[in-house]
């Protein structure tokens, strides 16, 4: 039975993830249903296609011919999950469901699965590829982890040739797959209430996922450490290099100009083409010559494509600008490894000479913040003032000790602040520190993304009760 045929309900389908997955799956012909605790954006652009989203969680949604999918978030006891237990019914990892969706497309001749995996830069790797694609009337099909700007989607089905997916390797499940074209990115510790045994319990889930298609192509960021040992310790897949030199696919003659930068890109020593970026700091070089190099392996002639490299503004969450007033320019970052906040705040520092960076972190898990304490406290030394809030727990239990309050007294920082309450409250308090010319960056995978609006909402207030 193929995709269209099946009917699909999604458990928390509001999510970037559930809800990429939905659109694509009604777009092939699925008949799809979900239900979230509240509307969002997300289940907006799901209700325009026809998907019928009930808000608040029922028994009476579950039928017995319907493929169930849930959120991790969702506990035993929500009563869709009780129903569809009651009715034998398997509950779906959404894992599962790229899995079926990827297998069907790669039944068709002449298909490409690109997978983007690694600890930082897939969302915005498997963004750009499909933006490329996109603008480059090439019609992919995708699924990825944030909405693309310009496109204004996370998900897209297409009868075409490429399909390209971020794929998540936090719980294991990126094990799953079997690509055609599989980029990593880096391979840093993260996820160590998952792993273990740390790296090494990474590199061997890597390991697992390329063994289901070991005749692919791997494309991989040689410049990253934990790429290098995992290719000492396997060393016999078909490894495509890339990085700033030393590698089959080199970016050269670098250039660094206001918030944007340009390149050469290199194919074993011999020039391509050149490439100009809207996007900052060098992270983001790296991220597109790992695009670069995964499309043209997969046999498209990228060096007429250029041009959407330079349009393309970055993925949602990704230093996306919130806004400004009185010369003050606030961004949002989902950065919330260590690695990931040093790159960000090492491009902003790059791009903004002249301005003072405000870095407001919020700390996402107790675990990561335990695991990784030492790392994150070194992380903020591009910034000029540190504001930390209180730990996002994404479902934990508080460790002792491990709190924000803690961290703030313990951060090589000579600027740092503590601050506490929602994130309206975060905004009053944070809203008279704030000076002209100051560039404001969010940083953290929870709620702090709210932060960004509540501070210019606060400025609108204060203004009013000032009648200015």
């Amino acid at each position: 039975m193929e995709i269209r045929d099946k009917k699909f309900h999604f458990i928390a389908i509001g999510g970037v993830g559930m809800s990429a997955l939905a659109k694509y799956l009604v777009e092939c012909g699925a008949t799809v249903t979900g239900s979230d605790i509240q509307e969002s954006k997300y289940t907006h652009l799901l209700e325009k296609l026809g998907i019928k989203v009930s808000i608040g969680h029922n028994a009476d949604l579950i039928e017995k011919d319907m493929i169930i999918t849930a959120s991790s978030a969702i506990k035993n006891n929500n009563p869709e999950i009780i129903r569809a237990n009651e009715l034998g019914l398997k509950i779906y990892h959404r894992s599962d469901i790229l899995k079926m969706i990827s297998d069907e497309f790669s039944k068709r001749d002449n298909s490409f699965f690109i997978g983007f995996s690694g600890t930082h830069g897939k969302t915005t790797t498997s963004g750009l590829a499909s933006y490329v694609l996109y603008k480059a009337g090439l019609n992919p099909s995708f699924v990825t982890g944030g909405i693309i700007p310009d496109i204004n989607t996370n998900g897209n089905f297409n009868a075409d040739k490429y399909f390209i997916a971020e794929l998540d390797e936090s719980d294991g499940t990126i094990q799953k797959y079997s690509t055609d074209i599989a980029v990593i990115n880096n391979m840093d510790e993260d996820h160590l209430d998952y792993y273990k045994k740390g790296f090494d319990d990474i590199a061997d889930t890597f390991n697992r996922y390329l063994s289901n298609k070991p005749n692919q192509k791997v494309i991989i960021n040689i410049d990253n450490e934990g790429n290098q040992k995992f290719i000492n310790k396997y060393p016999n897949y078909n490894y495509i290099k890339f990085g700033l030199n030393n590698a089959d696919y080199t970016a050269e003659n670098i250039k660094f100009e206001g918030f944007g930068s340009e390149f050469d890109v290199y194919f074993k020593g011999k020039f391509e083409t050149k490439i100009k970026l809207s996007i900052i700091g060098e992270h983001n070089i790296y991220n597109v010559l790992a695009v670069y190099c995964a499309l043209k392996e997969s046999g498209v002639n990228v060096n007429e494509m250029t041009k959407y490299f330079e349009m393309f503004s970055g993925m949602g969450r990704r230093f996306q600008k919130v806004g400004e007033f009185e010369g003050i320019k606030i961004f949002d970052d989902y950065a919330h490894h260590p690695h990931e906040i040093m790159t960000t705040l090492e491009g902003v520092k790059g791009s903004a000479e002249g301005h003072r960076i405000v870095a407001v972190f919020q700390p996402h898990r107790y675990t990561r913040l335990n695991a990784l304490w030492d790392e994150f406290k070194i992380a903020f030394n591009n910034a000029d003032l540190l504001i930390t809030t209180n730990v996002f727990p994404a479902g934990e239990s508080e460790i002792e000790g491990i709190n924000s309050e803690n961290f703030i007294k313990e951060v090589n920082h000579s600027n740092a602040i503590y601050v506490s309450g929602d994130m309206i409250e975060c905004a009053k308090k944070i809203y008279p520190m704030l000076k002209n010319n100051d560039i404001v960056i969010t940083l953290g995978a929870g709620d702090i993304t709210k932060l960004g609006s509540s501070i210019l909402e606060e400025h609108k207030r204060v203004c009013l009760d000032a009648n200015i």
